[in-house]
């Protein structure tokens, strides 16, 4: 007889181990997507902010034009997007929408202000979305004159966060998750197993992929104009937030995405329909091409959607980037994708064969090598260093996920390991259920002597619904008996469970994956750090004075207060405060500085600061040539024959 290769049958308990594996894979979902997505931070900022003008904190001498905000790469903004905000928490901006300040590779957005703004402390509030896709938000002060109370309130929660927040993440974790079941669940079927195209389980799984894909999709569609603005989940069926998000990136990408799975959505009736149905080798052969063809396309299609609207397409090099994230989306669907149609096709179809196991071997092989060689790239193009690599979130997410798939290969060589034991049993396997199904016909399914047919001259062999009874029940004996044996290999429960392992380490990769992507990448992370503490430092460093001085005059005495900005060599402002011995400001006919360096013998250089406000006083573009123990001298006259000069050693640069 010929042998064939052996199909894999189900467990001994057919009916209970699919639902204990379908219950175990569920829990493990809910559990590791609950603790990722539920536990991260809302959308942590992927554009950041690196410059303001003026700087958080500074104290400016007169009010400016406008602010300008400088970020890690480009942002969409719009009217509102930046917000000033004086003292008493009115707008101080035009409400305008902001200027597109760009430069080069330098993306930086300017807002008008109000003329004849007051002196005190403002708030500047802004919210808007990176290249990237994801919300970014942020608020800093500055002063004008002097430091005073304000009465703001800004929310707490950051954009992108909230209940919003966390049903837009889980929609982008079923997005991922249907695409790997639709591409890959195709795939498999295709490439490894063209049965698998007239066989139910496998049709509900990349039946299920697609409508899992198609309503996550809407739902980060309907949810884009909360999730990038108000935060309020009523806002999804605003139809002019909507109008809004369909003239953005994000949003264009969406809806090709739809219009990508109207044309899946042919496909599957073509492969579940024609192709199941196709007898003749021949047409199915080039039927199979044409399919491989159009899906591969399609499937490149969706995943570009991803590419076009999310880390790829800013920073370094995106028109490497962007086919780079297409290969690896692709190598994620093969391989996952096709481990959870193999394992459904393990428990739920009984004639799968050792030959579509050791296809898809090759093709999981193949999509590793894939998966390394873009995930290098991805790696060094999105951390950039080895300190971002352990130093940030995005930098440690990745060495989970490096992690992670360490473990699946492992799991994986063990599966082979399992594949190959089964190849190598194929004609003994085979040999033996035949023999019992065709050559002895003397036991039952459960090894009992079987019924006797009866003689001839109660039915005989022409009465044709005796015979269809007869070939039922022999029917009934081989296909008993080809499961029983089945069930006893060991082999193939062996390669059941590592399949199984291997699709529960899938889901918690697709889940650090997920979060990753909505992390703000490790190299923008330490570039928005060190321009933070270089914007930080001078402002720590600016020195400030405090002299006591007595004209010996009527109402002589007081305290000048100086600050020095920002305190180093080069260009610098200086304010300058009179206070009277009780504490209120002091208004004198003239004051005057100067500056000297006396172990270079520099100076004196003279200032004349310039009167802002009653005991106020302002000077600007004061040039201070190197770094050393300056000496300040200040002179103060309170009449015309009454004056004073106090100084004091300061250290600057």
């Amino acid at each position: 007889m010929t042998a064939t290769a052996p199909p894999f049958g189900p467990s001994p308990s057919p009916t209970r181990r699919p639902f204990a594996a379908a219950a175990l894979l569920a829990a493990l979902i809910t559990a590791v997507a609950g603790l990722l997505l539920g536990g991260a931070a809302p959308a942590s900022a992927h554009a950041a902010l690196t410059g303001s003008d003026p700087q958080d904190g500074a104290v400016v001498a007169s009010a400016p034009k406008e602010v300008t905000l400088t970020f890690s790469e480009q942002v969409a903004v719009g009217a509102g997007s930046i917000r000033v905000l004086d003292p008493g928490g009115k707008r101080a901006d035009t409400g305008a929408a902001p200027r597109d300040l760009r430069s080069g590779s330098t993306a930086k957005y300017g807002v008008a202000l109000h003329s004849g703004l007051p002196d005190g402390t403002y708030t500047v509030a802004w919210q808007a979305v990176s290249a990237d896709s994801h919300p970014v938000s942020g608020a800093f002060t500055f002063s004008i004159g002097a430091p005073s109370k304000t009465t703001v309130a800004l929310p707490t929660d950051q954009a992108g966060g909230g209940l919003v927040g966390t049903l837009y993440g889980i929609a982008r974790y079923a997005a991922y998750a249907g695409f790997i079941l639709l591409a890959g669940g195709a795939a498999f079927i295709l490439a490894c197993w063209q049965r698998g195209a007239g066989a139910r389980p496998l049709q509900r799984l990349v039946v299920r992929g697609w409508l899992t894909l198609t309503a996550a999709t809407l739902a980060m569609l309907l949810l884009r104009n909360p999730y990038t603005g108000s935060g309020k989940l009523a806002d999804a069926f605003d139809l002019d937030g909507l109008k809004a998000v369909l003239e953005t990136k994000p949003g264009a990408a969406l809806v090709s995405r739809l219009l990508l799975l109207g044309a899946s959505a042919l496909f599957i009736a073509v492969l579940f329909g024609a192709y199941a149905k196709r007898e003749d080798e021949q047409e199915k052969k080039d039927l199979t091409f044409g399919l491989a063809v159009g899906g591969t396309v399609v499937a490149a299609g969706i995943a570009g959607t991803w590419a076009l609207a999310e880390h790829a397409s800013t920073g370094l090099q995106p028109g490497i980037a962007m086919p780079v994230d297409v290969l690896h989306l692709l190598a994620v669907a093969a391989w996952l994708g096709g481990l959870a149609a193999l394992l459904v096709a393990l428990y739920r179809t009984p004639d799968i064969g050792v030959t579509a196991v050791r296809r898809f071997s090759r093709i999981a092989f193949g999509s590793v090598l894939v998966l390394t060689a873009t995930g290098i790239y991805q790696s060094w193009r999105q951390v950039g260093s080895w300190s971002a690599l352990t130093g940030t979130r995005y930098g440690q997410l990745l060495l989970v996920k490096v992690g992670l798939v360490a473990v699946l290969v492992g799991i994986a060589w063990i599966s082979r390991r399992w594949t190959a034991r089964l190849t190598a049993g194929t004609t003994a396997a085979v040999e033996a259920p035949a023999e019992a199904a065709t050559e002895d016909d003397s036991t039952g399914p459960d090894g009992s002597p079987a019924e006797d047919a009866g003689p001839e001259t109660d039915a005989g062999p022409e009465d044709p619904a005796r015979a269809s009874q007869l070939a039922r029940q022999k029917a009934a004996v081989a296909t008993a008996t080809k499961k029983r044996i089945r069930d006893a290999d060991p082999d193939r429960s062996g390669l059941r469970r590592s399949v199984l392992a291997e699709v529960g380490v899938a889901v918690a990769l697709l889940a650090v994956t997920t979060v990753l992507t909505s992390t703000e990448p490790g190299r923008t992370e330490e570039e928005a750090a060190r321009a933070s503490t270089a914007a930080a430092a001078p402002a720590a460093e600016a020195p400030a004075l405090s002299l006591p001085f007595d004209t010996g005059g009527r109402n002589g005495k007081g305290t000048v207060r100086m600050d020095i900005d920002p305190g180093r060599t080069g260009a610098n402002g200086l304010h300058l405060w009179l206070e009277s011995p009780d504490g209120q400001a002091m208004d004198v006919p003239e004051v005057k500085l100067a500056f000297t360096l006396k172990s270079k013998d520099i100076g004196p250089l003279p200032v004349v600061p310039d009167r802002l406000t009653e005991g106020h006083w302002i000077a600007s573009g004061i040039q201070i040539p190197m770094a050393g123990d300056w000496n300040v001298a200040v002179t103060v006259r309170t009449s015309d024959i009454d004056q004073t000069t106090v100084d004091k050693n300061v250290k600057i640069g």
